[in-house]
């Protein structure tokens, strides 16, 4: 399992350090967000159908599933020639991306005890420590040395070899693959195709002109909203106490520290002048920074909401603190110290609501919550990266003189306030006599 959670950090970490290159190379400048936001919007297709399947027959199949599309997905986007293919690869790339958490998640749930549930989930954000420390300068410096498309390309065979490691370590092994009762749910998997769609049109209104803009963006959120609403435990959208608001915490999380993420290379690259392979040291900091916030979270002793709450704060203020950085024209080593913050932060909660999803899901209902919970976390982020596309253009845009990327890192710092708000509110609801 960690040798998959391993390959999904490098080729996570890679590609936002190789993207400054590739829409370059590729022309697709303006499609930068959308070579996010694609691929979390099929996160959400891949992960309500791997939760149905997870649920029904257990974690093999879909596993073995989400690694093929995964795979073709990278091979797609390696060859592709054009912008438009390079984002149909991606869409393939994040339905098995997305598919792969979820029998992930479950084997978790499965295998261990729950007692050993959150250091298992800080040794999965622990796999991204040696990515983050080597995976952004390789790919930098693969990149511009033999191209772009072997970021991509050199990812494929290793992902074959993890699936294998995986299915070999589970022979013998009990893991709930003779089925169960648990009916599927194709208007789950309509809604999910509903929901994609909505943020791609989302992504796409920022290209639009005034007032299509912002009419495709309110139709666009309006659908996204009310597919959202149909893939979550009831009262996720209002914070209902409990399950219901640890869903909607992953999602604001997601959509802050994503939202922020992307931009931070291309931010170094294009105002301060930093190599890519150099840009990708960010990234590598960022990474180190989780990886250390979710050993202290494993190990301290404090009840999970505190520790969501002290996360979802600390997320806030270090991504605010980039925002001032970018609206002063700080030197960067402030733009550096605000995101190791907000990734500290970070890794502190973020695994915690992993370890409550399950804590409060029955085992017939692991699958379809762990479900929820990744829906949250991709729909969180590929909002997040569509709504900095319209804020970023209104404010000049990328390629301008102009506030273009303070545009862009204001709203991740309104979900993290949004994060902070409903911290309290994860744990269980308070029974009256």
């Amino acid at each position: 399992m960690c040798a998959l959670i391993v390959l999904g950090a490098f080729e996570a970490l890679a590609i936002t350090t190789a993207m400054p290159l590739i829409v370059v190379d590729l022309h697709g400048k303006d499609a930068y967000a959308l070579a996010f936001a694609a691929p979390l919007a099929a996160q959400v297709v891949g992960m309500v159908i791997a939760g149905d399947w997870t649920d029904r027959r257990g974690p093999r199949a879909p596993l073995i599933a989400a690694a093929v599309s995964l795979a073709a997905g990278l091979a797609i986007a390696g060859a592709s020639s054009n912008m438009p293919v390079f984002i149909v690869g991606r869409l393939v790339q994040g339905l098995g991306s997305g598919a792969v958490t979820i029998p992930i998640y479950v084997l978790v749930a499965r295998l261990y005890p729950p007692e050993l549930r959150p250091r298992i989930f800080a040794v999965f954000a622990a796999c991204w420590v040696v990515p983050s420390l080597v995976g952004p300068f390789i790919a930098g410096a693969v990149a511009q040395s033999v191209g772009w498309r072997w970021v991509f390309l050199g990812v494929i065979v290793f992902v074959a070899g993890a699936l294998w490691a995986i299915l070999a370590a589970l022979r013998g092994r009990d893991t709930g693959e003779t089925g169960t009762s648990t009916p599927w749910h194709p208007l789950r998997l309509v809604v999910s195709l509903v929901a994609a769609a909505a943020v791609l049109g989302l992504t796409l209104s920022a290209g639009l002109a005034d007032p299509w803009r912002v009419v495709g963006a309110v139709a666009s959120v309006v659908v996204a909203l009310a597919a959202f609403r149909m893939l979550v435990p009831p009262g996720t959208i209002r914070a209902a106490r409990g399950l219901p608001t640890v869903i909607l915490e992953r999602g604001l999380f997601a959509a802050a520290f994503f939202g922020a993420e992307t931009y931070i290379p291309y931010l170094l690259v294009d105002r301060h002048g930093f190599s890519v392979a150099l840009a990708g040291l960010a990234l590598t900091v960022s990474g180190v920074a989780w990886a250390s916030g979710s050993y202290l979270q494993g190990r301290v002793g404090m009840s999970s909401v505190a520790i969501i709450g002290w996360g979802s704060a600390a997320l806030t203020s270090g991504i605010a603190v980039v925002l001032v950085a970018v609206i002063t024209a700080a030197p960067w080593p402030i733009l550096f110290v605000g995101w190791v913050v907000a990734a500290t932060g970070m890794g502190f909660g973020y695994p915690r609501l992993s370890v409550l999803t399950l804590e409060y899901s029955p085992v017939a209902e692991q699958g379809a919550n762990t479900s929820a919970l990744s829906v949250a976390d991709a729909l969180g982020a590929a909002v997040a990266l569509a709504l900095t596309a319209i804020s970023s253009a209104a404010a000049g845009g990328l390629g301008a003189v102009g506030n273009g990327f303070a545009g862009a890192f204001i709203v991740p710092t309104l979900f993290g306030v949004a994060a902070v708000a409903v911290a309290g509110r994860v744990g269980r609801p308070v029974r009256t006599a």
